[in-house]
């Protein structure tokens, strides 16, 4: 057996994580929330060049999609959900007319490998606790993030944070908006809802809150895309529960408004 050496070891991880990260501290998209939409968005920048990098408070990414629903790791998925399990290549079922099932663990996994290989770079374990908001040519625009551990924070000690600079940011942390509601508490700007700030998602209604997943996944301030769940909650529409062909689409489509953007 080959002899190891346990500082060459400890050197490798830090020197590769932290040559990682530097390169990452400016790039052109930073994704917060490792959810389904925060990673097929990554997917689909990082496979057209986009330097793209994703940051998840959690030690596992994959938001909500582990479980499936009660801590049953099956999920469902309409049409437009199935063309990106295709797409991605996991295997599913037909339940009935219109609904199809897939392993969970099947699903995270796949969607997780293929966004790293195609270029995009994860971060787990950091917690975003600002935004980066600057007046660029005229006009004020999210310009990026201001990153700490995850453990720090849970620990509540008094540790000044880093910055990452992006020309966009999307905010794929679900439920709560974590980013736009940041943005107007401390900024006191006006988001694109009803509004102007987070109005908080309605009750359960799955087939309205799949479409307005899609439907409200935009640029709701200049330089930040709101994508899953998190669209819904800024634009006030309802919850779906445990079915994710719109999280999945929402993606696609916050990487598709980008893509143009940057054009």
């Amino acid at each position: 057996m080959d002899t190891l050496d346990e500082k060459i070891i400890s050197k490798a991880i830090l020197e590769s994580y932290t040559n990682k990260l530097m390169d990452y501290l400016e790039n052109d998209v930073s994704i917060v929330g490792g959810g389904p939409a925060g990673i097929v968005c990554a997917y689909e920048l990082a496979k057209k060049g986009v330097k793209v990098a994703l940051f998840d408070k959690r030690l596992t990414i994959g938001g909500g999609m582990w479980g499936g629903a009660m801590l049953f790791n099956e999920i469902v998925v309409q049409e437009m959900g199935r063309e990106v399990l295709e797409e991605f290549g996991i295997t599913y079922k037909k339940y009935a007319d219109g609904y199809y099932t897939a392993d969970s663990i099947e699903s995270v996994t796949t969607l997780i490998s293929k966004a790293t290989k195609a270029g995009a770079k994860i971060f787990n374990t950091i917690e975003i606790e600002d935004v980066v908001l600057k007046k660029i040519n005229g006009e004020y625009k999210v310009n990026g993030l201001v990153i700490g551990w995850t453990t720090v924070n849970m620990a509540h000690l008094p540790v000044d944070p880093l910055v990452v600079t992006s020309k966009y940011v999307v905010d794929a942390t679900g439920h709560d908006a974590n980013i736009a509601t940041v943005l107007t508490k401390k900024a006191g700007v006006k988001l694109i809802s009803p509004t102007g700030g987070v109005v908080g998602e309605k009750p359960m209604w799955a087939e309205i809150g799949e479409q307005d997943t899609v439907a409200h996944t935009k640029e709701v301030y200049p330089g930040l895309i709101v994508a899953g769940m998190a669209s819904n909650a800024v634009s006030g529409a309802h919850r779906m529960g445990p079915v994710f062909g719109g999280m999945l689409q929402s993606g696609k489509k916050a990487a598709a408004i980008i893509i143009e953007n940057l054009k």
